[in-house]
């Protein structure tokens, strides 16, 4: 398991804002860690660190209390975001907008690659989502 990204993390200024918009968005499951302002993230099945399924396909996460300002509209992206594989972008897509996130990259197909998109959530934190399936139903890889 050398060198494999294993766990992420998502800063917020209003946790339970971002644990609602993740739960709601992905399904994701929140966790909080004791009494801290840290929340343990599962993603679901093939999540590294997921028992009940293989590792490898997927990782978990946290999330934690921002410290300091959320990134101001237009700046440019201070540390890493992570992208998310979905089923069809074009729903999660309209999803996210309507829970509150706001277009950084429209949804667009690339050969090979597939159908992806960046979003900003309600605290200002960019992330992508990708899928397989094009905008005309074939698969990109």
């Amino acid at each position: 398991m050398a060198n494999l990204v294993v766990h992420f993390e998502i800063h917020a200024s209003e946790p339970q804002r971002l644990v609602d918009f993740y739960s709601e968005l992905l399904g994701w499951q929140f966790t909080q860690f004791g009494d801290y302002p840290y929340w343990m993230i599962q993603t679901g099945e093939g999540s590294i660190g997921n028992t009940d399924a293989s590792p490898g396909l997927g990782i978990n996460g946290g999330l934690t209390q921002r410290q300091g300002e959320p990134p101001a509209p237009g700046a440019p992206v201070n540390g890493c975001n992570i992208v998310v594989g979905v089923d069809d972008a074009d729903a999660v897509f309209a999803r996210a907008v309507e829970l509150g996130a706001t277009e950084a990259v429209p949804l667009d197909d690339t050969e090979g690659v597939g159908r992806t998109a960046s979003l900003i959530d309600p605290d200002g934190n960019v992330f992508g989502i990708i899928s397989p399936v094009m905008s005309d139903g074939t698969r990109a890889m």
